[in-house]
């Protein structure tokens, strides 16, 4: 999720530092702040004389001298931002109740300055910084409004702000800021708006506050600045359910917006409009929608991009929209398969050379790792629900790939790539490919992996390809090894008090006994350790007391434990 900073508006004016008349404390501070303002590497202004004198100015009932000292913590905090306490910031709170322009506009400027500081923004809005600044943003002035909305997007980016922020009535103006006819009030105000998007409770102040219509408004903006400030707000905005619908009851024309938006000519543009379709596709409807409104060409583009998080964002975005099974056939004609094949690319190793290096290495691999979930994801997806998907997914390497790389890969790949191969295991039309080649080989071994989505995902592709296959022999010849066989996987499945590692196990079992191979049947037979087992599982006693009313645990649990005696009894019978 994106942050916004913000930037200050208007130059610098030429008025003059003092009036012709002046009180002596005022002539004074005029001539300790000329002796800074010459000297100015001599002498820290936050912690001495140049800041009492500046102090004495604001005081002052001249409005000019209030000019020039508001003009005089601009600049200074333009160029020295630094943690401060209230004695600086007193004064600046101060000039931010005048009702001259000018002074408004410099005391606004300087307030964000400082508000670049983390342990400023908290000072600021403690010391009841948010009230002024509201009442400014909507000043008819718009250097004024620019400044203002420019400090509080500022304000926003510290996270025990937001909800503070958006408590204090500055929802509303800011939406309507961000429908300025200026644009660097506009950029302003969509960056605050963004930046209060980070938590749920404030989404909802937003969206209460009539933002949506105005972000989704502005995704036609000709800047590309608010264009990423409103798409990456809507991406936050539609990671809740409740607003996701709202957004699809009354923004007919979102989609089709943020399909556009992903062929921009800016990248980070193009980024987040494949996020906010991606989130947008965590509901069914719209997974439809951005197929049916050209969403597919323009993230096949971005699949292959050269840019890592455009890569990202568009293999995210097309894993949830191929969830719908009606758009299976659509992507897999689309052209994606070679392309998301070609992403399960083995990532290089960290460096170690340096901290920067290393942590840029990091968050490389980090995002190539995403990267591959997502393929992998979607691939499996596609192979769903169609015999002939599942083949043009075999036949586009993504098997050979998986056995290549599977076994050094993490584990959140792993456990995504065999996933894969037990939905390819279901197809009897390629059981035996797949035995051919040998992915037992690679299976087995992660049956015994420290992560237990790895273990169950390649127990049940093991099961899957142990149904009617017909030729059991690589079962056969894989009995002992490697890393245990596939009797070392059956005794810790049967073994496991899993229930589902136990019903993945003894329903493998039935169907090697089934499938009446004489040799197979005679290992299992002579096999002490899965007999018992298998006897021990068969003999099971279940719970003499009935689960609780509305326990679907408990409830699911007994039903699953009553088939796995089911089945262990019916192996046991089939082996005397």
């Amino acid at each position: 999720m994106g942050g916004c900073c913000s930037s200050c508006c208007g130059g610098h004016s030429q008025d003059r530092l003092y009036a012709p008349l002046l009180a002596e404390s005022e002539r004074e501070a005029v001539s300790v702040l000329l002796r800074y303002l010459e000297n100015r590497g001599e002498e820290d202004f936050f912690s001495s004389g140049p800041l009492r004198a500046l102090t004495t100015l604001v005081y002052s009932s001249n409005v000019d001298l209030q000019r020039s000292a508001a003009l005089a913590f601009a600049e200074i905090t333009e160029k020295d931002v630094q943690a401060v306490n209230e004695e600086t910031l007193s004064p600046i709170l101060l000039l931010l109740q005048s009702s001259d322009f000018e002074v408004q506009r410099a005391a606004s400027a300087a307030l964000g300055n400082l508000a670049v500081n983390n342990d400023n923004k908290i000072l600021i809005v403690e010391m009841g910084g948010l009230e002024p600044l509201i009442r400014q943003m909507q000043s008819v002035n718009v250097e004024v409004q620019c400044n203002a909305v420019g400090c509080i997007t500022n304000l926003a980016t510290h996270e025990g702000n937001k909800v503070k922020i958006a408590r204090s009535g500055a929802l509303v103006p800011l939406t309507k800021l961000a429908k300025s006819k200026d644009m660097r009030v506009q950029r302003n105000a969509t960056g605050a708006l963004l930046n209060m998007t980070h938590s749920d409770e404030n989404r909802q102040e937003l969206v209460s506050a009539g933002a949506i219509p105005v972000l989704v408004s502005l995704l036609q903006s000709p800047d590309s600045d608010v264009q990423y400030y409103c798409t990456t707000a809507l991406s936050n905005i539609a990671v809740d359910f409740a607003n996701r619908h709202i957004l699809a009851e009354t923004e007919p024309k979102l989609v089709s917006c943020l399909v556009a938006l992903m062929d921009s000519g800016a990248p980070k543009v193009q980024c987040q409009a494949a996020l906010a379709l991606r989130n947008l596709a965590s509901d069914d409807k719209c997974q439809l929608e951005i197929a049916q409104a050209g969403g597919l060409q323009a993230l096949l583009r971005l699949l292959q991009s050269n840019v890592p998080q455009l890569v990202l964002s568009s293999v995210a975005c097309i894993r949830n929209i191929s969830i719908h099974p009606d758009n299976e056939s659509p992507i897999i004609e689309a052209g994606f398969l070679t392309p998301l094949v070609a992403l399960l690319r083995k990532s290089g190793p960290p460096s170690v050379s340096g901290t920067a290096n290393s942590n840029s290495a990091l968050a490389s691999n980090a995002t190539e790792e995403e990267i591959q979930c997502h393929a992998i994801s979607t691939l499996r997806n596609l192979a769903a629900s169609s015999e002939r998907n599942k083949k043009a997914i075999v036949d586009a390497g993504t098997v050979d790939k998986c056995i290549s790389l599977v076994p050094n890969l993490s584990t959140s790949v792993q456990s995504e790539m065999t996933a894969c191969i037990a939905v390819l295991a279901l197809s009897d039309e390629l059981k035996q490919y797949l035995l051919s080649v040998k992915i037992i080989d690679v299976l087995i071994p992660l049956t015994n992996s420290p992560n237990t989505e790895v273990q169950g995902n390649s127990g049940a592709a093991l099961g899957n390809l142990s149904s009617k296959v017909g030729d059991y022999t690589t079962f056969v010849n894989a009995w002992s090894a490697p890393a245990g066989g596939i009797s070392g996987y059956l005794i810790r499945f049967l073994t496991s008090n899993d229930l589902i590692f136990e019903h993945i196990a003894v329903w493998t079992l039935l169907q090697f006994v089934e499938g009446g191979d004489k040799t197979l049947i005679e290992l299992i037979q002579k096999n002490s350790p899965i007999i018992e087992a298998t006897q021990t599982l068969a003999t099971r006693e279940l719970p003499s007391d009935p689960p609780a009313d509305g326990d679907l645990i408990d409830l699911e649990d007994t039903e699953a434990e009553s088939e796995i005696i089911a089945l262990s009894s019916r192996v046991l019978k089939m082996l005397e």
